[in-house]
C-alpha cells in the first residue's frame, strides 16, 4: 500500500534530498521504517536532535533543501534553537515530528513525552514563530499541506514544519501526479529598476554589498553576471561571504563597519550610492552598526524588506529579481576598483605561533572549491579577511550566533558535496558543546579537515568581558585523542598536535595530501590572543551591553 509516508518522502527526493537526519523516539519509528526501507535515502542518525538540526542546516547551505526527524514533544522541543537559527539566516530545513495516533490527541490522553494536561498543540505553536509554515497532518489534509508546506520552504527560504501523526503516516495516499512546482507571485520590477538606473547613472563612486540572502537562493551566477556586464566595485558583509568570488578583481574585500580596513572602508562609507542586495547590517557583521553610511546614500534589496533611501516597502522575490538587472538602462562604471588586501604573511618570530601566523598561513592554505566552515568566536572572525578562492563556500553563523553549531553543520554540508573538500575551525569552548557527532562523521567515513583551536576557554567572552572569571573557562580535554573515543582508527583518522609554526605547516601540508582519512588538528594557542577583528568588536559589544 502506498502511504502518506511515501507521499512525503517522494516529494523529499524529488526536491534533492538524499539524506534524513534525526534521533529515533516511538512516536517516529514506523515512519522511520519508511526511510530505511528505501534504496534512494539514506537515513542519517544523530547523538541528539540539537545536533540533527545543525546538521540539516549544513546540509540545507550547500544542497539548497533539507530535512530532519524527532519525536514529539522532547525531541523537538530539543531541536528548536537550530530551527531558529536556520529561520535567522534563512536556511530551508524542513522537520518532521512524529506524534501519537489521531485517537490519542483527540482524547487527550495522558501519555508520554507531553506536559501532562492533555492538549497536544503546545509544541506545534512553539514553532509559529520560527518557522515560515506549519503543519499538523491529518488523513483528509496530508497531501495538500505536505505540498503547500514544502513551496514555502522553497519560496521563502526559511525552515517549515510537519506535524506527523502515526497513523496519518500509515494511511492510504495516491503518488503525485505532478512535480512540485515552486510557487512565487508575479512581480513588476520595472520601477525599482528604472530607480537603481537612474542612481547608477548619476553616480560618480557607486558600490555593492551582497549580503547572506544571496547564498540562501544561490544567486552567486547571477549575482556574477550583474558585476561584470556593468563592471561595478563589490564587496560582502561577513554575513554573506563568498557570495561572490573573491578573487575577481570586482571584489574589494568583507566590510564590517568601522573595524574594517582602509582604504575598503573609505571607499565604501564615502560611496555616493550603496546597492544593498540580500544584506541585513546586523550588529555582528557591521561591527556594532558602525558603518559609515546613511540611509540616504542606499537601495536595500532584502527578500523581507525593500528599503529606497529610508523608505520601507515590502520585501520580493530575489530569485526572480537579481537576473533582471541585467536590464538596468546604464552603461556601466568606468571608475578605479581597489586591489583587494589580503592577509600578509607574518614573520615567524621564534616559530611562535599566533592568531596572526595562523590566519595568514590558513588563507595560503586554502584552494579553489573548498567550503569553509568557521565557528562564531575566535574562527569566524579570523577568517572574516581571509581572501577565500575562486568556487569556495563560506559557512559560519553570525546573526545567530549559537556556539557549537558549525561542528555538525560541516559534517552535514559534506554529506551533501562529498567530493569538495571541507575544511572546519572550531574553538575548544564550542566544540565541547556538539562534539558527540564526531562519532557520526566516522561511521559516515567522510574526510573534513578539522581545526580545534585549544585556547582554553571562551575566548570572545573574555574578550567582551570577565578575562579571568571562572565562568569563562572550560575543563581541559585531551583534544588530539577525542577522535579515537568517538571510534576512529588510524586508519579512518590522522591526529596532529600543532604548537609551532613549522608544527602547522607540516600539518598543512599531511593534511592537504590524505583525503582518505579524516584530518584533525589541535592548534595551541595562547589564553589571551585573539583575531585583531575580535579584539575591537568586542569593545564595541561591551560599550553596546553597558
Amino acid at each position: 500500500m502506498y502511504t502518506v509516508a511515501d507521499y512525503l518522502l517522494d516529494r523529499l527526493k524529488e526536491l534533492g534530498i538524499d539524506d534524513i537526519f534525526g534521533v529515533p523516539g516511538d512516536y517516529n519509528l514506523k515512519f522511520l521504517d519508511q526511510i530505511t526501507a528505501r534504496k534512494d535515502l539514506k537515513w542519517i542518525g544523530n547523538a541528539n536532535e540539537l545536533n540533527a538540526a545543525y546538521m540539516a542546516d549544513g546540509y540545507a547551505r550547500t544542497n539548497g533543501l533539507s530535512a530532519f526527524v524527532t519525536t514529539f514533544g522532547v525531541g523537538e522541543l530539543s531541536a528548536i534553537n537550530g530551527l531558529a537559527g536556520s529561520y535567522a539566516e534563512n536556511v530551508p530545513v524542513i522537520e518532521i515530528v512524529g506524534s501519537p495516533t489521531t485517537k490519542v490527541q483527540e482524547a487527550k490522553k495522558l501519555v508520554h513525552h507531553t506536559l501532562g494536561d492533555g492538549d497536544f498543540m503546545h509544541f506545534e505553536k512553539m514553532h509559529d514563530e520560527i518557522t515560515a509554515a506549519v503543519a499538523h497532518l491529518t488523513i483528509e489534509n496530508a497531501l495538500t499541506e505536505i505540498d503547500r508546506v514544502l513551496q514555502v520552504a522553497l519560496t521563502q527560504k526559511r525552515p517549515v514544519y510537519l506535524n506527523l501523526p502515526i497513523d496519518v503516516a500509515e494511511s492510504e495516499a495516491t503518488k503525485p501526479v505532478h512535480a512540485l512546482i515552486k510557487a512565487s507571485r508575479e512581480e513588476d520590477f520595472s520601477d525599482l529598476l528604472k530607480t537603481i538606473s537612474e542612481h547608477l547613472q548619476r553616480s560618480v563612486s557607486p558600490i555593492v554589498i551582497a549580503g547572506h540572502e544571496l547564498l540562501s537562493w544561490q544567486l552567486e551566477q547571477p549575482l556574477a553576471a550583474f558585476i561584470q556586464k556593468f563592471n561595478l566595485p563589490i564587496t560582502s558583509l561577513p554575513l554573506g561571504k563568498s557570495a561572490f568570488n573573491e578573487e575577481d578583481p570586482h571584489y574589494l574585500g568583507t566590510y564590517s563597519g568601522s573595524t574594517t580596513a582602509e582604504p575598503l572602508k573609505n571607499r565604501v562609507d564615502s560611496a555616493d550610492f550603496i546597492l544593498l542586495l540580500g544584506a541585513k547590517l546586523t550588529d555582528s557583521a557591521t561591527s556594532g552598526f558602525s558603518f559609515g553610511f546613511s540611509e540616504q546614500q542606499m537601495i536595500s534589496i532584502g527578500c523581507d524588506e525593500v528599503s529606497l533611501f529610508g523608505t520601507k516597502e515590502k520585501g520580493i522575490q530575489l530569485d526572480q529579481f537579481l537576473p533582471t538587472l541585467m536590464n538596468l538602462s546604464y552603461e556601466g562604471y568606468s571608475g578605479e576598483l581597489l586591489p583587494m588586501i589580503h592577509a600578509a604573511r607574518e614573520e615567524e618570530i621564534n616559530d611562535t605561533l599566533t592568531q596572526k601566523t595562523l590566519w595568514s598561513s590558513i588563507e595560503s592554505f586554502l584552494i579553489p572549491g573548498d567550503i569553509v566552515a568557521a565557528e562564531q568566536g575566535t574562527s569566524f572572525f579570523g577568517m572574516t579577511n581571509v581572501a577565500l578562492k575562486k568556487d569556495m563556500f563560506f559557512i559560519g553563523q553570525p546573526l545567530w550566533g549559537s556556539i557549537g553549531y558549525t561542528f555538525p553543520a560541516v559534517i552535514g554540508s559534506q554529506l551533501a558535496k562529498p567530493a569538495n573538500r571541507h575544511i572546519l575551525f572550531i574553538g575548544d569552548g564550542s566544540l565541547q558543546l556538539t562534539v558527540q557527532e564526531l562519532g557520526t562523521a566516522i561511521r559516515e567515513k567522510i574526510t573534513p579537515i578539522i581545526f580545534v583551536l585549544n585556547n582554553n576557554g571562551y575566548t570572545v567572552e573574555r574578550e567582551i568581558h570577565g578575562e579571568q572569571e571562572p565562568y569563562n573557562d572550560i575543563p581541559m580535554w585531551d583534544y588530539q585523542h577525542l577522535p579515537f573515543v568517538f571510534g576512529g582508527t588510524n586508519d579512518s583518522v590522522a591526529t596532529y598536535k600543532v604548537r609551532t609554526v613549522n608544527d602547522l605547516n607540516e600539518a598543512l601540508i599531511a593534511a592537504r595530501k590524505e583525503t582518505e582519512k579524516l584530518q584533525w588538528i589541535e592548534v595551541i594557542l595562547d589564553q589571551k590572543d585573539a583575531p585583531e577583528l575580535l579584539k575591537k568588536l568586542a569593545k564595541i559589544f561591551a560599550k553596546q551591553n553597558s
